[in-house]
């Protein structure tokens, strides 16, 4: 079994994160980290390949993004992934999920040269930007169907069960692979890179990848190319200094329920 797990560095959110002058978000000026909910993805590629008996299954890494997103895909080698593959040129910048979406696709495509891939596993969303739709642009441009949002995962031979949750009820969806599918945050906890997993990371392949070598044209990604753009963007405020109650006579309690109640949480 060939295995991709798409992975994305984005900026970490204790960091100070920033736009650019062009309303795009700064990924190469402040520190940046594989996104958390790609985790998950990886977490449910590695049981798989382990499920399948390891030797047999071969999991890749994939990461779209500037020379630091590498770091994403070291992680995810560190975790246990076989082998990695950084897209990196500098037209993909300011690309939204439609060019994201075709970089990956035609990356995939590249990795099957070597063997069919049978699975695409990518998180639920990246934080940073959140949208979702990156899996199911993807499955329409692999040509693969889609199984989206799953938090429970089973195979059996070439078949896959996942249950998805939604607010009402749970559903239970079949497919047989190749499939793209998307896992989220109760799937299962990530693990931790052990020390041996990190020292063996550093002799995991790692192949990195321009447009031109997956015969992408520039005018297809980046900011002009892209459906949708970031007009405005507004710093949040700084925080003000809070109020300190102080119950000296016993009237802090009644202190604290008026103040409540003027921000109206009661």
């Amino acid at each position: 079994m060939n295995i991709v797990v798409c992975v994305k560095y984005v900026p970490d959110a204790t960091a100070d994160r920033r736009f650019e002058s062009d309303n795009t978000v700064d990924r190469v000026g402040v520190d940046g980290l594989l996104s958390e909910l790609d985790e998950y993805a990886v977490e449910q590629a590695l049981q798989l390949k382990e499920k399948h008996g390891g030797d047999d299954v071969e999991v890749t890494a994939l990461c779209v993004g500037p020379e630091r997103a590498v770091d994403a895909v070291r992680k995810a080698l560190q975790m246990g992934v076989d082998k990695g593959v950084h897209v990196v040129d500098d037209a993909i910048a300011g690309s939204d999920a439609v060019a994201t979406s075709l970089v990956l696709a035609k990356a995939i495509s590249k990795i099957g040269e070597a063997g069919p891939v049978d699975l695409v596993v990518c998180g639920m969303a990246s934080t940073d930007a959140a949208m979702s739709v990156v899996p199911a642009m993807l499955a329409e441009r692999l040509g693969l169907p889609q199984v989206t949002l799953a938090s429970v995962i089973e195979t059996q031979g070439d078949q896959i069960r996942v249950k998805r949750d939604n607010e009402a009820s749970t559903e239970v969806i079949g497919a047989r692979f190749p499939i793209v599918l998307s896992v989220t945050d109760q799937s299962g906890e990530a693990r931790y890179p052990s020390f041996k997993g990190i020292m063996a990371a550093k002799k995991k392949p790692l192949e990195t990848l321009s447009l031109g070598d997956l015969g992408v044209d520039a005018g297809q990604v980046g900011l002009a190319a892209a459906w949708t753009q970031v007009e405005e963007t507004t710093e949040r405020p700084p925080r003000t200094a809070g109020e300190i109650v102080k119950d000296e006579d016993g009237s802090g309690a009644v202190a604290l329920v008026d103040f409540l109640a003027s921000k109206k949480f009661i």
